[in-house]
């Protein structure tokens, strides 16, 4: 092989390898956590046997801790009454309001600021969404809150 295909190959390799090494600092870890969490009665605590169902989701940003989230449900026994963020609690356990939402009309979109606890508790899985009616106060379906992979 002459020198300018020498040339070509070591200038086409050094090309490559500084492409791959710049995409692996592209790469970097995002500040973004993801959750989601199925709702339906069967979940509730105690269960009850309506047919509603729902998809809560929510997205965290682990640098300044605003969460984001959208909850959409279908089929409950009535309008919502309430709606909101419950924890700390593992699933098959109850806990108090730990954010409630504005307005509990599906879809429910909104963002909050939570403070270093509440983070650490919806990092951890224990927090869960929940949708109120009148026909169910204490809640008619549920879905816990557990990170995206």
């Amino acid at each position: 092989m002459n020198r300018y295909g020498t040339f070509l190959r070591a200038t086409l390799i050094a090309g490559l390898a500084t492409a791959a090494l710049a995409g692996c600092g592209m790469m970097s870890k995002s500040n973004t956590a993801s959750f989601s969490g199925a709702m339906n009665a069967a979940s509730e605590v105690p269960p009850n046997m309506t047919r509603g169902s729902g998809m809560a989701e929510a997205w965290l940003n682990k640098d300044t801790n605003v969460l984001k989230y959208k909850i959409t449900y279908t089929g409950l026994s009535g309008p919502a009454t309430a709606g909101h963020f419950h924890g700390p609690a593992a699933a098959g356990a109850n806990a108090g309001v730990a954010l409630p939402f504005a307005n509990p009309a599906s879809p429910i979109e909104g963002q909050a600021t939570l403070t270093p606890a509440q983070a650490a508790d919806l990092m951890s899985g224990k927090w869960y969404a929940n949708i109120h009616t009148a026909a169910n106060p204490a809640g008619e379906i549920r879905g816990q809150m557990l990170p995206k992979m």
